[in-house]
């Protein structure tokens, strides 16, 4: 099971990185995927910082911990993704559903899932500790 989980966040970490760098390279498009649209150069600025960094330290703290195999790592993606669920969940409240509003939503979930089951499967470092 150990190695299905630390399998799962290290694709989903890769899955993630590959994301933020479609927003670095080109936020446009992938912004358009995500359905944002970016207004000049500061929308597109905006774009390219703030969800490359989101996905970027999610997908990389995925893969630090599965590559590590370190648990640690982990809760900070699982910090992010259920965040990001939660302003969904908000969103669908306030805003109404839209069409494919679960697929974000299941992503999301399931990726704060296998990190919390990474984090309680993978070993914890004590980095206090010298030596």
């Amino acid at each position: 099971m150990r190695l299905v989980i630390t399998a799962l966040l290290f694709v989903g970490g890769l899955f993630f990185l590959f994301t933020g760098t479609g927003f670095l390279l080109d936020p446009s498009v992938t912004g358009a995927d995500f359905g944002l649209e970016a207004n000049g150069a500061r929308g597109l600025s905006s774009l390219r910082a703030d969800l490359t960094a989101f996905f970027w330290v999610g997908g990389g703290c995925m893969i630090w911990g599965a590559w590590k195999r370190n648990g640690d790592p982990l809760i900070a993606s699982a910090a992010l993704f259920a965040i990001a669920l939660l302003g969904r969940a908000v969103s669908m409240i306030a805003d109404g559903p839209y069409e494919g509003w679960w697929l974000p939503m299941a992503v999301e979930a399931i990726t704060v899932i296998v990190c919390l089951v990474g984090w309680q499967m993978l070993p914890h470092h004590d980095l206090t500790q010298e030596g």
